[in-house]
């Protein structure tokens, strides 16, 4: 397990922000009981704390109408980076993201295995039709249900979705992914089965995940791919090598997956956090304490970034993803309604192209380790 991480003074990090978020929308209802007005902010630019929800803005996949956020559930289940939560404890956390404007879920048959999908399904059932769902296919199991290598042929997908229209209480999937491409089957024969699927209502839109641009392209000129979906954050930034290019080329939107790149940009870790072997976190190559050491440069940057603007490092690290791309729809994970308000924080803030250059080239300079090298963003993961 972890060991407790040591909190210092000058640390904005998800905890200090959320009380000073809280003293500080205390303070505004104050001033209005009192007759004295806050400050007008423009709505899109207004404090990333004062506001916890989406509102009425939205952005584009492809054709695929979503909420400029979206909430990535892996981690309400085992086999992620947190212990097994129950649905009791995750549905309502779900639904209270749709509440607060949130209209996309991201799950995948992976994700537990299975588990993920039926909490998801639960949570959104009473509310179907009013949100996007998307979950992911493309891996096969074994007699006991784990996962035992890729397999992306024709049947095997028509048998997952069947399976995954049940877990989910649905009769179709809003954008269903290929998990990870199957080197013995041919993208464009996927793209075929997708288009099938289609066709009979079992799915509205395509999706692929962790590709390469030449993939992309096949699976595209097959059938439409909507939306992409790969890691991408102010750390990890392979994709910017030809993938975003590409996306926004053929009118396809992006998908980032770690946009605080697995809580590190949230200030959750740092170098005196330790891992148990069989953590998920014990094998990612930035989660070394050499790593950790290294990377707190940039950390340190979006932490001052952040305290200019009254923004958390999280939300920073968001609102920097939103800026990049009106195509990119990031999907943060979380377990608790106040984290998932404070990453609905960044939804109301964008950084101008001046300021998004200004941030490029102070963390130009700063070298990371164990991040993916740019020419990964070459081949299929």
């Amino acid at each position: 397990m972890m060991s407790d991480n040591p909190v210092k003074p000058e640390n904005t990090g998800r905890r200090q922000f959320m009380r000073t978020a809280s003293m500080a929308t205390a303070g505004i209802a104050a001033s209005l009981t009192s007759g004295i007005q806050p400050s007008q902010a423009s709505p899109v630019n207004a404090p990333a704390s004062c506001n916890t929800t989406v509102g009425d803005n939205h952005r584009m996949l492809g054709k695929l109408k979503v909420s400029p956020i979206g909430l990535g559930c892996m981690s309400m289940s085992s086999g992620s980076y947190n212990p097994p939560r129950t649905a009791k404890e995750m549905v309502p956390v779900i639904r209270g993201a749709f509440e607060r404007g949130v209209t996309f879920f991201d799950t995948a048959e992976v994700y537990g295995p299975f588990t993920n999908e039926t909490i998801v399904g639960e949570a959104l059932q009473p509310i179907r039709d009013k949100v996007v769902l998307a979950s992911k296919m493309g891996f096969k199991f074994d007699e006991n249900g784990q996962r035992a290598g890729r397999d992306a042929r024709p049947e095997s997908i028509r048998k997952a979705v069947d399976g995954m229209l049940k877990r989910l209480r649905t009769e179709y999937i809003d954008l269903l992914y290929l998990h990870r491409v199957d080197p013995n089957v041919p993208v464009e024969d996927v793209a075929g089965t997708v288009a099938e699927l289609v066709k009979e209502g079992k799915a509205r839109h395509f999706g692929l995940s962790e590709v390469s641009p030449a993939t992309l392209r096949k699976a595209h000129k097959e059938f439409t791919v909507t939306a992409v979906q790969s890691e991408y954050s102010i750390m990890e930034r392979s994709v910017e090598n030809q993938v975003l290019a590409t996306c926004e080329e053929l009118g396809v939107g992006f998908v980032p997956w770690g946009s605080v790149t697995r809580g590190f940009l949230a200030d959750k870790f740092n170098e005196y956090s330790r891992f148990s072997d069989d953590s998920r976190f014990a094998s990612v190559p930035y989660f070394t304490p050499e790593a950790m050491v290294k990377n707190r440069e940039l950390l340190d940057m979006i932490r001052q970034r952040a305290v200019e603007r009254n923004m958390s490092p999280a939300q920073f690290a968001i609102a920097w993803l939103l800026s990049v791309k009106p195509f990119i729809v990031p999907i943060p994970g979380t377990t608790k309604l106040h984290h998932l308000e404070e990453d609905i924080g960044a939804v109301h803030t964008r950084f101008s192209d001046a300021e998004m250059a200004d941030f490029r080239r102070q963390f130009a300079g700063i070298e990371l380790v164990g991040m993916r090298p740019d020419d990964a963003a070459e081949t299929d993961k």
